[in-house]
């Protein structure tokens, strides 16, 4: 599984929204996380589609959350920043379809979605409340 800049930056602005009783805009968020302003307002707002986050417009616009902290899981925000399952590998499930087309042969299936159950468990656990007080 593949972590992109998109669920590090997505974790890193739900944190710092979470902090806050007022709407984030992106502009300051942006700033405080050092990172690009376009590119962070694409997460934010794919992040308002999937009703993570509550988006205001206006000069006191921005962004809440719109599920409590202790409500939202690490899963979630990951599937909901990158736009797809959290998967370790494409074969880790027993759904999955062997991308050499040699599911018969393949030793290695039943291990991996071990894996992916172990994973999936993981971050279904920790929540965004659990990372703001750690």
């Amino acid at each position: 599984m593949l972590l992109t800049k998109a669920s590090e930056y997505a974790l890193l602005s739900l944190i710092l929204i979470c902090e806050k009783d007022v709407p984030q805009d992106v502009d300051t968020l942006s700033t405080q996380l050092g990172i690009s302003k376009s590119f962070l307002a694409k997460i934010l707002q794919s992040l308002a589609r999937e009703k993570i986050l509550k988006s205001f417009k206006g000069t006191k616009g921005g962004f809440m959350l719109a599920i409590p902290p202790k409500d939202l899981t690490l899963k979630v925000i990951i599937e909901s920043a990158e736009k797809k399952p959290t998967k370790v590998f494409e074969c880790s499930t027993p759904e999955s379809k062997c991308p050499s087309g040699k599911e018969e042969f393949c030793k290695i299936l039943p291990v991996l979605s071990k894996l992916q159950m172990k994973i999936d468990l993981f971050l279904d656990r920790i929540t965004l409340k659990d990372i703001t007080e750690n």
